[in-house]
């Protein structure tokens, strides 16, 4: 399995090719999009595209870690993490070829 990256470049000229749109208004559309899901994101709210899963913020609480190379307790101080919960749809399309 080969790993490749889809950049906003790629994503800018899909939209290009399959919209009919400029490459700066494709460009502009794609950045307002995004903004638009990591603003949400900022405010601790729920992103969900249909068919595709949804994008949330949990909280994360303190917890001890310990430093692999050394083996001594160190403390994780709680922080936010962003999680993505694919859709049916989505885990379906992926394993439709196994």
């Amino acid at each position: 399995m080969s790993e490749k990256t889809i950049t906003r470049a790629q994503l800018t000229e899909a939209v290009y090719q399959e919209v009919g749109l400029s490459r700066n208004e494709s460009a502009d559309l794609l950045e307002s999009v995004l903004d638009m899901i990591a603003d949400t994101l900022a405010q601790d709210e729920t992103v969900k595209i249909s068919s595709f899963g949804s994008f949330s913020v949990r909280q994360k609480g303190q917890r001890i870690g310990r430093n692999p190379k050394t083996g001594e307790e160190v403390p994780i101080l709680p922080r936010k993490v962003l999680v993505f919960r694919p859709s049916q749809v989505l885990k379906a399309r992926i394993n439709e070829n196994n």
